[in-house]
């Protein structure tokens, strides 16, 4: 019932039809190429990978699930997209990667394998989802106490509007139009407030930047944009 509540299949529908170019580095989805490095390094510098059971929901073609397998993480990627789980399978098996990929909604993995991952990741995907805090629940499911959650996602600002929305899709064309709704966008303050009632910390909260003419991104300190957060899984007994 979770799982069929917080999917919208015209947003699904949107990114089934650009599998065939998701690995394109030129492609539609060529700012995803751009950011990966950054968010693989997010990750790695705060968590350790080797040998750790990751999960990567909502992992579409499988970018960042084969930086994290490459860094030794036994990774488990989840879509609900046939298309997307497909190409990451040919891709993954191209590069002689070992990754788990699945047609399976986070709802659906974590009543499989609770508390099962040391890391949780979730890219780009909260603003896709009807109801982002049953997904942040969800997420929290799957993570074993002190493991990490990892998600990005795009702020509910006016520069947001302006500059992910407008200037991205329709100016510049970094990004197929319609992508993104404003209204579907997610505060960081929201972010957490679902976090804290799944019973996740905050770490820490960055900013991603990007430069549309260089197609480089990078770290930085102003999340009114895009940005990456950390959330953390309390021990037992802490």
């Amino acid at each position: 019932m979770g799982a069929a509540a917080n999917l919208d299949t015209a947003e699904l529908a949107k990114f089934e039809s650009l599998a065939h170019q998701y690995w394109d580095p030129a492609g539609p989805l060529h700012t995803l190429h751009s950011l990966n490095p950054v968010r693989s390094e997010f990750i790695a510098a705060r968590a350790r990978l080797a040998g750790a059971r990751v999960a990567d929901v909502g992992c579409g073609g499988g970018l960042l699930s084969e930086s994290l397998a490459a860094l030794g993480a036994r990774v488990t990627g989840i879509d609900l997209s046939p298309a997307m789980i497909s190409v990451a399978q040919l891709h993954a098996a191209e590069m002689k990667l070992s990754i788990d990929y699945r047609g399976q909604s986070a709802a659906a993995l974590a009543a499989a394998s609770p508390a099962a991952f040391d890391v949780v990741c979730c890219m780009e995907l909260a603003e896709h989802v009807p109801d982002p805090a049953a997904l942040v629940a969800e997420l929290a499911r799957l993570l074993r106490p002190g493991g990490s959650l990892f998600i990005s996602t795009i702020n509910r600002t006016p520069q947001a509007f302006l500059g992910a929305i407008v200037a991205a899709e329709y100016l510049l064309g970094l990004v197929p139009r319609g992508t993104h709704e404003y209204a579907r966008l997610v505060r960081p303050a929201e972010l957490a407030r679902a976090a804290r009632a799944a019973g996740l910390e905050l770490r820490e909260l960055a900013g991603l930047d990007y430069n549309p003419f260089t197609r480089r991104a990078r770290l930085g300190a102003r999340v009114h944009i895009n940005y990456l957060a950390q959330f953390a899984l309390g021990a037992v007994g802490a």
